[in-house]
């Protein structure tokens, strides 16, 4: 059975600021965050006892558990890796060409990325979709509604309230405007050109 931990932060808490204040990252990571573990590894217990004993009546629920937190850690995860002290740039190279075909041009996918912020009741993603084999911008409501088969996140932002209330109130499109203050395209760009490489 997995046992899930929490990744530290690849900064020190006070590195995004102001982008992200250093009082909202520790709260975000270290206590939302590792709830999502937390949830995680209790859930596959579970269902490993009920697989041991022959008694599923827990099973469904634990099985949403899995679904729910495990999704909730891999975009937390994604979304402090899209970040660092010396973010802000826009991408370049294989990622920058990608984003300027299948969209336009980066400031119409920005565009598009920040209504997807807009509207989403959790996360905007930019995923590479393999059935398409191109960029998409989702909106992703609750870790996994609204999620793409078959797409694999390239960049994530978190836009549920705890990411930005505490600092910015209810100005979400003021968060989602520092957000790109602070993003790092490096990991995007490897997590792109993986995804590239398996399915193209």
């Amino acid at each position: 059975m997995s046992d899930y931990e929490l990744p530290p932060l690849p900064y020190d808490y006070d590195a995004l600021e102001p982008a992200l204040s250093e009082q909202v990252l520790t709260w975000h990571h270290d206590t939302h965050h590792q709830g999502y573990v937390n949830g995680w590894n209790a859930a596959e217990e579970t269902l490993a006892e009920n697989r041991e004993e022959g008694d599923f009546s827990s099973s469904a629920g634990a099985l949403r558990n899995v679904t729910h937190n495990g999704s909730g850690h891999v975009l937390h995860t994604l979304f402090w890796e899209s970040m660092s002290p010396e973010g802000g740039d826009e991408p370049e190279g294989d990622l920058a060409d990608r984003i300027a075909e299948d969209f336009g041009s980066y400031e119409a996918w920005k565009g598009e990325f920040e209504a997807a912020a807009s509207a989403a009741g959790g996360w905007a993603l930019l995923v590479y979709d393999s059935h398409s084999e191109q960029l998409r911008n989702v909106v992703v409501d609750k870790h996994d509604q609204g999620a793409l088969w078959g797409s694999h996140p390239i960049l994530a932002l978190d836009v549920w309230e705890h990411s930005y209330y505490h600092d910015y109130g209810p100005a979400r499109g003021d968060f989602v405007e520092s957000f790109f203050d602070v993003v790092d395209w490096d990991e995007p760009s490897s997590r792109y050109e993986a995804a590239v490489e398996r399915f193209e």
